[in-house]
């Protein structure tokens, strides 16, 4: 089953959509004009129920099939936000809010799911019910689990959920997804580091935050060469370091480090969260000084179920002739907390030759709509099939 017919035909209304979503980005849970702008998409397609606010600025859509004697209910999520990114892309269409780009494809996401809620409400080919996910606050505000723990899929007796992103470097509209974990749990660590300040040119009289920070740095990268299993993923990386001095000649009293740690499993995810404490106050002992820790777990695993990652490739492979088994990604993704709920895959679409994700010349491919619309109904129709 090649690329449906109706989305070719939809192609230049859908990207219409998306560019104009592209143009007015809104970052975390500030997606008041998207969302309404979707709300009123679905209600004009003629969803059987729309609910807006869930997970603070989510929505939500019904779409009932023919007939509902299989009582089973599929859920399609696509991501709304934009990253505070200010654009380089020179387009038409770019961003008309300073500092605010969708730099990963959300709009994309938005207007494919949007032009496979307008399919799926014209059609209604399928035993059963469609929920439409639009999901605010993917980067970095937990917008999934907001959704989830208002109660989302419960509400709807949701029974399976998928989600899809787009992959530059791909070929567009191809596919790639894995089974079992697939992107990485995402934490955060801040790290206070207090000494005696000082003269440059007097360093005996101080406690030298500035290098009690840089062994800090180093030793921090132990975890992963010398306490964590070598064939496990992990990733831990300082990606921030700050002084209150602008002064070529004055010790800073504190030092703070920022970062983020990467892993694929909740053993090394509890190792690194044991082990970068220990590491930070052994540093700071041996040098005399102190250092305050504040180690912030955000988004889990993300692990695509095996039956419903099986059956997403063979949707995948009818729509597009193929579907590639995508890489482990240490990036992270919210839609890990609807995972976590219920069962369900999460798949890649080809991007084609574009700046990658979060980068200021990225640009969402248009081309790739007919294969991510066609993949999304082909799950429904073919999971719900009467």
């Amino acid at each position: 089953m090649p690329v449906k017919n109706r989305f070719a035909e939809l192609l230049p209304e859908i990207t219409e959509w998306r560019r104009d979503i592209h143009e007015n980005p809104e970052i975390l849970f500030e997606t008041h004009r998207t969302s309404a702008l979707v709300a009123e998409k679905l209600r004009a397609f003629g969803c059987d129920e729309v609910v807006e606010g869930i997970g603070r600025t989510g929505v939500v859509g019904v779409i009932k099939g023919k007939s509902n004697s299989s009582g089973k209910t599929i859920g399609l999520r696509a991501d709304m936000d934009a990253l505070p990114i200010l654009e380089a892309t020179g387009l038409d269409y770019a961003s008309k809010t300073p500092g605010a780009m969708h730099a990963c494809g959300h709009d994309g996401h938005t207007a494919m799911l949007l032009g496979a809620a307008k399919y799926l409400s014209e059609t209604r080919n399928f035993d059963g019910t469609v929920v439409v996910i639009f999901q605010p606050a993917e980067e970095g505000g937990g917008g999934g689990r907001e959704m989830c723990e208002d109660g989302m899929m419960d509400h709807w007796s949701i029974d399976e959920v998928y989600g899809m992103h787009n992959w530059p470097g791909k070929p567009v509209g191809s596919f790639a997804i894995r089974p079992g974990a697939f992107f990485a749990a995402t934490d955060t660590f801040t790290l206070t580091v207090k000494g005696r300040g000082g003269h440059a040119a007097k360093p005996q009289e101080t406690i030298d935050t500035t290098v009690m920070a840089s062994h800090l740095v180093l030793a921090l990268q132990t975890i992963a060469s010398r306490n964590a299993d070598p064939v496990q993923q992990i990733v831990v990386s300082v990606t921030s370091f700050e002084t209150e001095s602008k002064a070529f000649n004055v010790i800073p009293e504190t030092v703070t480090l920022k970062g983020t740690v990467r892993t694929m499993s909740t053993e090394m995810r509890d190792l690194a969260a044991k082990r970068l404490p220990e590491i930070a106050q052994g540093v700071a002992t041996t040098f005399g000084g102190t250092v305050e820790v504040n180690y912030i777990k955000g988004y889990p695993v993300m692990v695509n179920h095996e039956e419903q990652t099986e059956f997403a490739a063979s949707v995948a492979t009818k729509v597009s002739g193929d579907c590639a088994e995508a890489p482990l990604v240490m990036g992270g993704e919210d839609f890990a907390f609807m995972l976590e709920e219920r069962p369900g895959a999460y798949i890649l679409v080809g991007n084609g030759d574009t700046a990658s994700v979060h980068h200021p010349e990225y640009n969402f491919n248009d081309e790739a709509i007919p294969a991510g619309c066609s993949w999304w109904a082909e799950i429904v129709e073919q999971r719900l099939a009467s």
